[in-house]
């Protein structure tokens, strides 16, 4: 590794910064690089070894960045190394669909041109982001980053926050942040409940290489067992994410690649030619879940910890990096008035800026899911007139396409242009 020094074990001491991160995901050292721009220091506690973040093969994941996300990786000095990776999102249809209905479109279309701001977003494969990400944290000297441990204790005073970790060591600072996914252990620690339900239904991820070329075009098919994504990625790739009855999705995923593919195939049809898997495979169950609460004494949940939901629109690491922003705008302006960063009306800024946003994230996907995952004909012919009325109407057209690339409401300042 460049700067061995950056990734330090700590056995038998006890190590005090700013911040403590517990977990060293995108989120997780997202916040570290933006609290490093105020003078903060923070300790990243990585559950996963090292060498997870370095992996250079493509595996078959990928993110839909939205334009307002791109943008705060740009003002972090990040995107110049990423840009060369990213594929921009030029076009995003959107069909109601039926399993050999293919290509055929008659739903939403939307042109980025219609915006002046520029692409909605851009694909970019979790190894580059990652890698990026990961490489700044360590050659940054205000971030120390603990990786193969876990938090196994926490506690909270007056004075600060302190967990104990699985190796032995003890770790105190300021506050304590969760972002440690869905089932937050920092959370649970604190007391926090959560509210949610299962779709019953699984998502399967991939990647394929194609014949045709994209064109930039990201796809989303309504189809009644759940929603069909085919992103484009750089070169003739695309990222696929594919929802089934949870049954099913398990028997698909235990097929050999050939006949995986056979069942994918007429999914969306041969629009993009002959297709081949690129990468690994993989699934995950689909659920909606939502923190009751964002924060509790010296702590403050972010990501998938406060709210993990379903990725019908793509917005789940956006929602993210969001909550980072904010947070990170939070602090910023409470130090310039001679604040502490943990006091719970400061924590308490960011839980109210954040908490609606995301309310109407989660009902907004789960409407829709609901909404097309079935083959109703009556709900159908509904959808269809909705689609074709978006169609008709530049402003309200113009307001989804806005939206998608995460450009209304109050932005942070790290996603303002």
């Amino acid at each position: 590794m460049d700067n061995p020094a950056r990734y330090t074990i700590l056995r038998g001491m006890e190590t005090k910064s700013d911040i403590l991160i517990a977990g060293g995901g995108l989120n997780g050292l997202t916040l570290a690089l933006t609290a490093a721009r105020s003078g903060l220091t923070s300790t990243v506690v990585d559950a996963q070894p090292e060498a997870a973040a370095r992996a250079a093969n493509f595996d078959g994941r990928a993110y839909a960045l939205a334009l307002a996300s791109q943008r705060m990786l740009e003002r972090l000095g990040l995107w110049q190394g990423l840009q060369a990776e990213a594929q921009p999102m030029l076009d995003i249809k959107v069909t109601d669909g039926r399993v050999g209905d293919g290509a055929v479109f008659l739903g939403l279309h939307f042109d980025h041109a219609e915006i002046e701001e520029g692409p909605m977003g851009f694909m970019v494969e979790d190894r580059h982001l990652r890698r990026i990400l990961s490489t700044a944290a360590e050659n940054e000297p205000r971030i120390t980053i603990v990786p193969g441990t876990r938090i196994t204790r926490q506690t909270t005073s007056s004075q600060g926050v302190s967990v104990h970790l699985d190796d032995g060591a003890q770790l105190s600072a300021r506050v304590l942040i969760g972002a440690d996914g869905r089932k937050s252990g920092t959370a649970e620690r604190a007391g926090i409940s959560r509210t949610g339900w299962d779709y019953g239904q699984t998502a399967l991820v991939c990647a394929i290489s194609h014949e045709k070329p994209h064109n930039g075009v990201a796809h989303q098919f309504f189809m009644p067992p759940g929603p069909l994504a085919v992103l484009p990625l750089t070169g003739t790739r695309s990222s696929i994410v594919w929802s089934e009855k949870t049954g099913f999705a398990q028997e698909i995923n235990a097929l050999s690649d050939d006949d995986y593919l056979h069942v994918l195939r007429p999914r969306f049809g041969d629009f993009l030619g002959t297709i081949s898997l690129a990468g690994d495979r993989y699934t995950y169950p689909l659920g909606l879940t939502l923190a009751d609460r964002w924060t509790s004494d010296r702590l403050a949940l972010v990501g998938d910890a406060a709210h993990g939901v379903h990725p019908i629109a793509g917005q789940g690491l956006n929602a993210g990096l969001r909550d980072v922003a904010a947070l990170s705008h939070v602090w910023h302006h409470a130090q310039r008035r001679g604040e502490d960063i943990a006091a719970p009306q400061v924590l308490n800024r960011y839980a109210e800026w954040r908490r609606f946003d995301t309310a109407t994230l989660a009902a907004s996907t789960d409407l829709f899911n609901r909404l097309y995952s079935n083959d109703n004909p009556l709900l159908r012919i509904g959808r269809d007139l909705g689609m074709a009325a978006v169609n008709r109407l530049p402003g309200l057209q113009r307001a989804f396409m806005r939206e998608a690339a995460g450009l209304n409401g109050d932005l942070p300042d790290l996603m303002r242009a």
